[in-house]
């Protein structure tokens, strides 16, 4: 037996109306071809659908078997329906972000609070991308949007310019290193050197500091939260390289002290990495203008 969703509905309207006539009216068809309709349903079947002496019009058990199979089918198939519209329209979709930054996660989190409440259908979710290879897994559809600070020339990947940031420099107000105008490489011989949990080429301080002048501090401490960093940095167990958007808020702070990378600094530019073909979406554009908007925001304060 062939069973359409046309069929379906066909039994749900004749039971919602009682007879042939309206049921047709909501249908948008003839009554001839709705009982034309039934007639063939009904050959396929090899039994009756209604009992057709009773006013208004009933259906038998084979017909009652297949109304509660329209009521079960229908609901889903709309809701796919009025999915699949969403989708189309660029008002739902997956937004997976995977976050190359550590620090990242600081302003992060506020943007996707604003983002929630403009596109409530977007189902969003965060990845460390830390943990596996993001650009890779953003070519394989694995996620849909990587934070980073180191673009690459991939095909169907494109880099779409956040904002720039500085790396900063900070230590304890008493520390010996702060009566500096600024920090070099050199600066960080025989010093504690506190840092996210991160591979060395990722982190600021290494890849465009200590690596290309050979430099290795006497140790590295690392620690996953940016509030217990700045606390160690505060009882001068080490010192540390941030983000210029996260010492913000110590900066005036007189238990800390910060300084410039170099005596013309260290200016990073981070990216939202995207596929090309999703670029168009509109809650994509949404986000990543949300994301640039946010972070301009902190680092004015």
């Amino acid at each position: 037996m062939h069973i359409e969703f046309r069929h379906l509905r066909t039994i749900k309207a004749i039971h919602n109306c009682g007879g042939l006539a309206r049921a047709a009216d909501q249908l948008n068809i003839t009554q001839s071809a709705l009982s034309h309709q039934i007639k063939g349903l009904e050959d396929q079947a090899g039994v009756e659908l209604f009992i057709r002496r009773s006013k208004p019009m009933k259906l038998s058990a084979a017909g009652l078997r297949l109304l509660r199979l329209a009521e079960q089918v229908l609901p889903q198939v709309e809701a796919a329906q009025a999915e699949f519209s969403s989708l189309r329209d660029g008002k739902a979709g997956r937004m997976h972000i995977a976050i190359e930054c550590h620090a990242c996660f600081e302003w992060l989190f506020p943007v996707l609070e604003l983002f929630r409440k403009s596109w409530p259908d977007v189902d969003v979710d965060i990845r460390p991308g830390l943990a596996f290879d993001a650009l890779p897994a953003l070519q394989k559809e694995e996620v849909d949007l990587v934070v980073s600070s180191d673009p690459e020339d991939l095909p169907g990947v494109e880099f779409i310019e956040l904002f720039d940031y500085d790396a900063v420099f900070v230590a304890a107000a008493s520390h010996a290193l702060s009566k500096k105008p600024f920090i070099e490489a050199e600066d960080f011989r025989g010093q504690t050197l506190i840092t996210y949990p991160v591979e060395r080429t990722r982190l600021d301080v290494f890849s465009q500091l200590l690596i290309p002048a050979k430099v290795e501090p006497a140790m590295i401490r690392q620690v996953e939260l940016t509030a217990v960093i700045l606390l160690l940095v505060a009882s001068n167990r080490g010192i540390s390289v941030l983000p210029d958007w996260v010492v913000r808020e110590v900066k005036y702070s007189s238990d800390y002290v910060t300084r410039p990378l170099t005596e013309n600094g260290i200016t990073r530019r981070l990216y939202a990495a995207v596929r090309s073909e999703d670029l168009e979406k509109p809650f994509v554009k949404k986000l990543i203008n949300l994301a640039s908007v946010e972070a301009k925001k902190l680092q004015s304060q």
